[in-house]
């Protein structure tokens, strides 16, 4: 039985639709399921048994001898969210509680991270778990994960393989969800076939030109891919950065949507927001030799490739993966 946290989410439930395509049914579903839109994610998914958060260790105590691995994809994400409360309460204590359930079970475990840690890139993006400690994420979501990180690599107790893997910019199908949290691209799509433009925020710093903040965006289909991976080759535990390790401009990811929805570029600029402003990543990029040292060479999706699958495949249809 593989265990699968935020079933329901965005990357939860492409993990789910993953696991079915390899011939993997005897999955058990985690999350909150208040919410009719996220749960149509799971439409057309075999699992065994949808579990409430609330319920879930308790479930697990009882259940574990049939367990044979976990993916904690669970988190709240929302990075402009400040009440530090909300992100120890879903993203630190219930990662905490889970990771010595599975070291007292003796279950794997993969857990989802994110490149917020790495803060401002002072540090410079690298998976190395010596410079852990001195990161410094630029906002509460981004320090619930370091937290977490810091404190699994302080544990004696471990789960006998474990993985925590640091989520670049992820993007694709099943994001409908997620409002202002979702990807630029979905933002893109519907900007542009509401308007035929899209707005790009403006740079606030001299060395960035407007549109030209680099990110490494990362297509859902090769995280899941990565997970995958994880699970069957159970590589050695550790920390593990996720992206493709090649930043690309928003201005890039714009005019891949543009040429995905077969439209003529039009792009804007908007000052960024000032909740966000201070906290606004403008590079970031993955160091991606500890995962190809580890034996993953399966190529990633370039962003046209990545956008133009979502666009055309997904989006213009509002379907799921």
């Amino acid at each position: 039985m593989i265990i699968v946290t935020g079933a329901a989410g965005f990357i939860g439930s492409c993990m789910i639709n993953k696991l079915n395509n390899k011939g993997y049914k005897d999955i058990v579903a985690v999350d909150d399921f208040s919410r009719a839109d996220k749960n149509l994610n799971l439409n057309h998914k075999v699992f065994r048994n949808k579990i409430d958060r609330e319920v879930f260790f308790e479930w697990l105590t009882e259940n574990h001898r049939q367990v044979n691995f976990i993916f904690h994809l669970g988190a709240r994400t929302d990075t402009t969210e400040f009440n530090t409360a909300v992100f120890d309460k879903l993203n630190l204590n219930y990662s905490k509680k889970l990771w010595s359930l599975c070291a007292r079970y003796d279950i794997p475990l993969v857990y989802a991270s994110s490149a917020a840690t790495y803060g401002d890139g002072s540090l410079g993006y690298n998976d190395d778990h010596e410079i852990v400690s001195s990161l410094k994420p630029l906002n509460p979501y981004g320090e619930s994960k370091n937290e977490f990180d810091k404190w699994a690599l302080a544990q004696e107790e471990k789960p006998h393989y474990w993985a925590g893997l640091k989520f670049f910019n992820v993007y694709g199908p099943n994001e409908y969800h997620k409002g202002r949290m979702a990807s630029v691209v979905i933002h893109a799509y519907r900007q542009i076939l509401e308007t035929g433009e899209m707005k790009l925020f403006r740079s606030h710093k001299p060395e960035f030109k407007d549109g030209e903040q680099l990110r490494d965006f990362i297509y859902v289909k090769d995280v899941v891919n990565v997970c995958y991976f994880m699970m069957m080759h159970k590589v050695k535990s550790g920390l593990y950065n996720l992206g493709t390790g090649k930043a690309r401009s928003f201005l890039d990811l714009a005019k891949a949507t543009f040429m995905a929805m077969n439209k003529k570029p039009s792009i804007d600029f908007v000052d960024t927001p000032e909740d966000i402003r201070d906290k606004y990543q403008y590079f970031t990029e993955a160091n991606m030799s500890k995962l190809f040292s580890a034996g993953y060479s399966r190529p990633f999706y370039s962003l046209e490739e990545g956008v133009k699958d979502y666009v055309q495949n997904y989006l213009s249809r509002e379907a799921r993966y």
